[in-house]
């Protein structure tokens, strides 16, 4: 090819001019091909370019959509982790609150026996101390009476319930009470279960309607006529607590 021009040789037999000609050459024949121009290569590495350039954010997105489903895969991890993190301090916490509860209510308990006992270490030393005179031979009276039988009605000397008991303890002393319990817990005067004396009478019930009576004799201890099955015993307070109890001596 020669400035845009194409020459070929074509073989064949040869169309000789004239009979005389039959040993002359090949006819040669010349074909136009079309030049490239200069704006269709242009386009055509125009197109290369954009295909490339395609092929690049193609990949880039491919990149960043895979970033992006990590990310969120690493984000959902994080967020249980943070709310297991969170609920176990959660119950921690609250396992701990109760503990602390019941710590408290343990030592609330320990705190009011110990005051109960001290309180009964109270009564006991006042009561010993003070258990003399009429007081002393009111008890004298009502120990020798325990272990008899409780009897409904009776008033001695074999057997008593509860009025009967603490009627005969206080005839020893000079003092006449009313026969029952409701009588007897309005005679003489009112005082504090915390202030008690031995001879102190003790009731329960409501005052002017109890029930049962008994006496106090020190020591934190109380005499009564409690019912047939026991008879007249000796008890400590919290044994059965009276609801209140007058001074009589």
């Amino acid at each position: 090819m020669t400035g845009g021009f194409l020459t070929l040789a074509v073989a064949g037999a040869a169309v000789p001019a004239s009979a005389t000609e039959s040993n002359a050459a090949p006819a040669e024949s010349t074909l136009e091909m079309p030049t490239v121009s200069a704006t269709l290569a242009s386009t055509a590495a125009q197109t290369a370019d954009a295909t490339q350039q395609a092929a690049s954010d193609y990949e880039l997105q491919a990149q960043q959509d895979q970033a992006a489903a990590h990310a969120k895969t690493a984000a959902k991890k994080a967020k249980a982790e943070a709310d297991r993190k969170a609920k176990e301090a959660q119950e921690a916490r609250e396992a701990a609150r109760k503990a602390a509860a019941k710590r408290a209510a343990e030592a609330k308990a320990q705190a009011a026996k110990a005051s109960r006992s001290a309180e009964r270490t109270t009564l006991s030393t006042a009561g010993v101390s003070n258990a003399t005179g009429n007081a002393a031979t009111l008890i004298s009276f009502l120990k020798a009476q325990l272990g008899k039988a409780y009897v409904l009605g009776s008033s001695g000397p074999s057997s008593y319930d509860c009025s009967g008991l603490t009627q005969a303890a206080f005839k020893q002393i000079g003092v006449s009470l009313p026969r029952v319990s409701q009588d007897q817990s309005t005679t003489g005067t009112p005082v504090s279960l915390d202030s008690l004396q031995p001879g102190d009478l003790l009731y329960w019930g409501s005052a002017g309607s109890a029930y049962h009576v008994g006496v106090y004799v020190g020591g934190g201890k109380f005499i009564g006529a409690q019912n047939p099955s026991t008879g007249i015993v000796e008890r400590p307070l919290d044994y059965d607590m009276p609801t209140g109890a007058v001074r009589v001596l």
